[in-house]
C-alpha cells in the first residue's frame, strides 16, 4: 500500500475520488454529506499494488486548526485508517491544532493518536490533538 499526499485542487485527484465520492454506497456510508474540496485542503489517499484507492482521508487546512473530516475507507479495509492517521498526525508540521470529525465506531483509534474529545453528535464526535512544544507536552487550548 501507498499513500499519497495531494493538494485539494491538484488535476490527480480527482480520477482518484471522484468515482468514490460519487459512489451511492460510499456517500451511504458518509451519512449522505457530500465530499468537498478547496485549494486549502489536503488529500491522503491509500492505493493498493493495482492503483485501487482503499481510502482516503482529506485535512482541512483552516485559520485557527487543521480539521479531519469526510474520511473514508471500505468497509473490509477498516485497517487503511491507522496509516492514514498517522501519516496525517506525523507530516503535520504546521503550528495548529488539528481537530477531527470523527465516526464513533474510530472513536478510540483517534484517541489512540492523542486526540481528545471535544463534542459529541448522534453519530460523530469532533476531537482534537493540540500542537505540541519542543519539550513534547500538549500547549494549552488556543480556542477557548
Amino acid at each position: 500500500m501507498e499513500i499519497l499526499q495531494i493538494q485539494g485542487t491538484d488535476e490527480r485527484l480527482y480520477p482518484l475520488v471522484g468515482p468514490l465520492v460519487m459512489n451511492p454506497v460510499v456517500l451511504k456510508q458518509n451519512y449522505n454529506f457530500p465530499f468537498r474540496t478547496a485549494e486549502n485542503f489536503i488529500w491522503l489517499v491509500a492505493i493498493d499494488e493495482e492503483g485501487k484507492v482503499l481510502g482516503f482521508l482529506p485535512v482541512e487546512n483552516k485559520k485557527t486548526e487543521c480539521v479531519i473530516n469526510n474520511y473514508f475507507v471500505w468497509k473490509e479495509h477498516r485497517d487503511v485508517l491507522r496509516p492514514l492517521l498517522r501519516k496525517a498526525v506525523g507530516a503535520w508540521n504546521i503550528r495548529k491544532p488539528l481537530a477531527a470529525v470523527a465516526f464513533l465506531e474510530d472513536e478510540e483509534l483517534f484517541r489512540s493518536f492523542g486526540f481528545k474529545e471535544d463534542k459529541r453528535w448522534t453519530r460523530y464526535v469532533k476531537m482534537k490533538k493540540e500542537i505540541e512544544n519542543e519539550d513534547g507536552k500538549e500547549k494549552a487550548r488556543r480556542n477557548q
